[in-house]
């Protein structure tokens, strides 16, 4: 195990997580108010949006009718990470889900930089779902209206426009229902995902009941690099399943629920997103369909020569899309608030409302900053750039995994990955295959973006770090880990609890904060 003096490489032991988890500095904590079905409506909340509503054409663009592979594909690489994340949400249900699973396996520089590129997954995703959220809002207006809203308040710059005002919009109405508290939070992502998956279900039939054999040859123009290129912008259609590991400290029986809701979700979510694509090439040509905007609208248009269907198609694009906006900018504030309890980020971020059991500073300035890309950068540049980043965390989580069975075999484990250590390794592989395939000016963007993280840790993170001021002294408080339909998720190994991994609060006579609700 990494000793925490060495600056960088100093780990937080799951013990230390579990304890700390659920509250703030100032002893206000989150509370543990979902359950099995309110996290799978999160996850499919989290997943189902942008990246097949909007997506979809550009993937098809790549791909041709060979865009199905393309999901699969996607779908394999995030099997293989979902069940990382299955079995290391079980083990350590906190906060900070691929961030804390790094510092408590890979050091603290690799764990900072994590969540540096989950600022990318969650932060700037949510600013390419919302721009995706005022294309269909404007053919929502037009199929009820007449009226849309003009292409200079409707676009960012590039594409059109000057301000993509809707965009803005969503993500403060999001931000809005998050401060209220997270059982409402919770309720409206039930209701949203509900919704979308009875619309998308309605399309399924539209389209299939237009089907022609013909569409699809022929069958991959592009051949194996044009599925490879696919494949890299389907992934961004299942960004969002990991969300559901921040919510690790508001989760009741979160080492059986959390594996359960990842599980479930992606399944559903693989088939969905395969019928979908499907029935959108064999109602209309992947020519017809590449490339254009509210794709899935304008083919129920064609199909029914009504835009009665399409305005259907719209308004459940306007619910789908808005439920992703809510739950990647939950997922951001969790992540946010297990980094500034660490002191990687400044204390703002971790302040909890004893009011409402929210981070409620930590939700308005998420809203505010991510609003600002949202309003002026196009679509296609902030999804390429989030894909990658997404791809690097997944990379990450497997190695993780790796770490922990050997560091930690005694942690209890509701699930386990199945063919280990095979099945962490292809996740590795075919995170990186799929980052090949974001192609060069994507890989410079994002080298670029570690180096700027980088130096954002050594300038603060480093010097800021609580556990670096520890020096190794930190008890774990009695009870720690210990949730409600667990058992003995309290126990350390030997020799494995905080005295190896070391904490001791920012000031005098601090300790660590209590364990969760």
């Amino acid at each position: 195990m990494l000793r925490p003096g060495t600056s960088g490489l100093r780990i937080k032991s799951p013990d230390l997580l579990l304890a700390e988890s659920g509250a703030d500095l100032h002893g206000h904590g989150l509370r543990r108010s979902m359950g099995l079905f309110q996290l799978l409506c999160f996850g499919v909340g989290a997943i189902v949006g942008t990246g097949i509503f909007v997506g979809l054409s550009d993937t098809v663009a790549q791909a041709g009718p060979a865009v199905i592979v393309s999901f699969v594909l996607a779908a394999v690489t995030c099997v293989f990470t979902a069940f990382a994340f299955a079995e290391l949400g079980g083990a350590i249900p906190v906060s900070g889900s691929s961030y804390s699973y790094a510092y408590a396996t890979l050091g603290e520089r690799t764990a900072f930089l994590v969540g540096w590129c989950l600022l990318l997954e969650y932060g700037v995703s949510v600013s390419a779902v919302a721009v995706g959220w005022g294309q269909y809002l404007n053919q929502l207006l037009g199929s009820l209206t007449g009226w849309q809203l003009p292409a200079a308040l409707a676009n960012p710059p590039g594409d059109g426009g000057i301000v993509n005002l809707p965009a803005v919009v969503v993500v403060l109405l999001a931000a809005v229902l998050l401060v209220r508290g997270i059982r409402e939070s919770a309720r409206a992502t039930a209701a949203m995902a509900v919704l979308k998956l009875a619309v998308l279900a309605l399309f399924c039939v539209i389209g299939f009941g237009a089907f022609h054999s013909g569409n699809l040859s022929p069958f991959a123009p592009e051949g194996l690099a044009g599925i490879t290129s696919g494949a890299s912008v389907a992934f961004f259609s299942y960004i969002g399943f990991d969300a559901i590991t921040t919510a690790g400290e508001e989760v009741r029986n979160p080492r059986r629920n959390i594996p359960l809701a990842i599980m479930i979700c992606i399944g559903v979510v693989t088939v969905l997103y395969c019928l979908v694509a499907l029935a959108a090439i064999g109602a209309l040509s992947a020519g017809e369909v590449a490339g254009r905007p509210a794709a899935l609208s304008l083919i129920v248009d064609r199909v029914t020569h009504s835009n009665v269907g399409g305005a259907v198609i719209a308004f459940g694009a306007v619910v789908a899309i808005a439920s992703v906006v809510l739950a990647v900018m939950y997922g951001q504030t969790r992540i946010l608030m297990a980094m500034s309890r660490d002191g990687l980020v400044p204390r703002v971020f971790a302040r909890v409302s004893p009011r409402t059991a929210t981070p409620v500073a930590n939700t308005w300035i998420v809203a505010v900053v991510f609003a600002l890309p949202a309003a002026v950068v196009p679509l296609d540049v902030v999804m390429n750039l989030t894909t990658i980043g997404t791809l690097a965390i997944m990379a990450a989580v497997n190695v993780s995994l790796l770490v922990l069975r050997r560091t930690r075999p005694d942690l209890p484990r509701r699930f386990r990955v199945p063919l280990y250590p095979l099945s962490p390794l292809l996740g590795i592989v075919f995170c990186g295959y799929l980052i090949y395939g974001t192609g060069p000016a994507t890989w410079l963007q994002f080298a670029g973006f570690l180096a700027l993280g980088t130096v954002v840790y050594a300038l603060y993170g480093r010097r800021h770090s609580r556990l670096a001021r520890g020096g190794g002294d930190g008890p774990v408080p009695d009870g720690a880990g210990d949730f409600p339909g667990s058992r003995g998720s309290g126990e350390a190994a030997p020799g494995t609890g905080a005295a190896d991994s070391g904490y001791v609060g920012s000031g005098s006579g601090d300790r660590p904060d209590r364990g969760g609700n």
